[in-house]
């Protein structure tokens, strides 16, 4: 039987943690990358990590913008899911088409078979499905495809090859500050105070407010909810969390972990309101402690969070901290 916790009311399944010389399954759910050696450099790179690694059978498929039809992408998640000699599944990229994937799941041999499932982007709507269908920790971080920085690697292993709690996530890198030098980019910004307990959940932006209104968007009530995203107008992300808002899911939540929010595209109808305005507005109507700028989303030093987990979110203090193991 798969080992469950208990925790906060809502009942976990924790995978198995990562260890040197396991098996490592490579899955395509989204979008294929745009050339085939992108796929091998995504073996090599998994490898590097001391990993064996067993590509899923039609990694290397394409169907348009799609790493091959729903049908074969759906078996390949399937499938590695249910491969007993596979310990852990990382996915090679985001783009589009995960979310196509959830109703053709088999929610029942995945909650049979916990494995560690990581990734981010468009794999968010993959990573809270199948959290909503099954209980399973899942974990927002790193692709197979993408080059491991010190700090990805370093935040990875915090959280899948180890077990120790209470353990900081997502906190800003290393910046000797000195004279003229002070830190510019991985700032992390109080936007309303306060302390707060929940469970983690989010991912990017753009798929948690799509899984709105659909049996996939797991109960945020109590959550401490993470967000991020990349390439959108501020009026874009503006709309993203008024949606939010008005479905009544944002009022729900504990608190708010806000990542990156990278490559800003401009419009003419942000008529110079900033992110910080936007973000600001909307949280301090709600009274909830609210953090940005974590090391979350579309950037080389990137976090992983373990989705499901219980956390405790301290923005006076600017941290975010895990409370609960998310791996056996």
């Amino acid at each position: 039987m798969p080992n469950q916790v208990t925790q906060t009311g809502s009942r976990l399944l924790l995978p198995h943690r990562l260890e040197a010389g396991q098996t490592i399954g490579i899955a395509g759910p989204a979008s294929p990358p745009n050339e085939p050696e992108r796929v091998r450099f995504a073996i090599e790179t998994v490898e590097s990590l001391g990993f064996r690694v067993k590509p899923a059978p039609h990694l290397f498929e394409r169907t348009g913008y799609l790493a091959g039809s729903d049908a074969v992408r759906a078996a390949d998640l399937n499938d590695l899911f249910a491969d007993d000699e596979v310990d852990a599944i990382f996915c090679l990229r985001g783009g589009y088409g995960a979310g196509r994937l959830l109703p053709m799941l088999d929610y029942e041999m995945i909650r049979a078979n916990p494995k560690i499932l990581l990734g981010y982007s468009d794999i968010s709507t993959l990573l809270l499905g199948i959290h909503r269908m099954t209980g399973l920790v899942t974990f927002h971080g790193p692709i197979a495809g993408q080059t491991f920085s010190p700090y990805t690697l370093a935040e990875l292993k915090k959280v899948t090859f180890q077990s120790k709690t209470p353990v900081r996530l997502a906190g800003a890198p290393t910046f000797e500050r000195g004279e003229g030098r002070v830190e510019k980019i991985n700032r992390i910004t109080r936007l309303a105070p306060g302390k707060a307990r929940g469970r983690l959940l989010g991912g990017n932006l753009s798929l948690v407010t799509h899984l709105v209104g659909t049996p996939y968007l797991p109960d945020l009530s109590g959550a401490i909810l993470i967000l991020e995203d990349v390439g959108e107008a501020v009026y874009s992300i503006d709309r993203m969390l008024t949606q939010l808002w008005l479905s009544g899911e944002l009022e729900k939540v504990a608190g708010i972990a806000f990542g990156k929010f990278t490559d800003p595209r401009p419009s003419e109808w942000e008529q110079n309101r900033t992110l910080e305005e936007v973000l600001s507005e909307r949280v301090i109507a709600l009274n909830i402690p609210t953090l940005a700028g974590l090391m979350i989303g579309h950037v080389d030093d990137q976090a992983t969070i373990p989705l499901g987990c219980l956390a405790e979110l301290d923005a006076d203090n600017g941290t975010l901290v895990l409370l609960e193991n998310p791996v056996l």
